[in-house]
């Protein structure tokens, strides 16, 4: 399983349907682009420290860009960024998951829906 940036951001505003979902699982992952994204928008050390504790008390598992997932991304760029505004993050995030076969749990479905290997995972925030 692969948190989308987008679940993690709701998990630190709060939100109980993301904590409850994030707290579902044993083990999860996240692409590195989701940590660096994380990473930028934390506004102080405390803030950053606190993200980096509860990547390790969650057992979160951060995957690391290669060969083939950046080979992966840059076909999804080439076949969908001018049909489906697909950007560089999202093609890497989507690559993680398609190159490791983890389905991707996103409250952003439409971002990745038109890659044709991907198993989504719909979040939604309230009920």
């Amino acid at each position: 399983m692969i948190i989308d940036t987008d679940v993690l951001v709701w998990y630190s505003r709060g939100y109980q349907n993301a904590i409850n979902l994030v707290h579902s699982f044993d083990r999860f992952s996240i692409s590195v682009v989701t940590y660096i994204e994380i990473i930028q928008g934390v506004r102080n050390k405390k803030e950053l420290n606190a993200f980096k504790k509860a990547l390790g008390v969650l057992k979160a598992q951060v995957i690391q860009v290669d060969e083939q997932i950046s080979t992966k991304a840059m076909f999804f760029i080439e076949q969908y960024a001018l049909s489906h505004s697909m950007e560089l993050a999202d093609a890497l995030i989507g690559a993680c998951a398609v190159t490791r076969q983890l389905p991707l749990i996103t409250g952003n479905e439409k971002h990745y829906k038109h890659l044709p290997e991907i198993k989504i995972q719909k979040f939604r925030i309230e009920n």
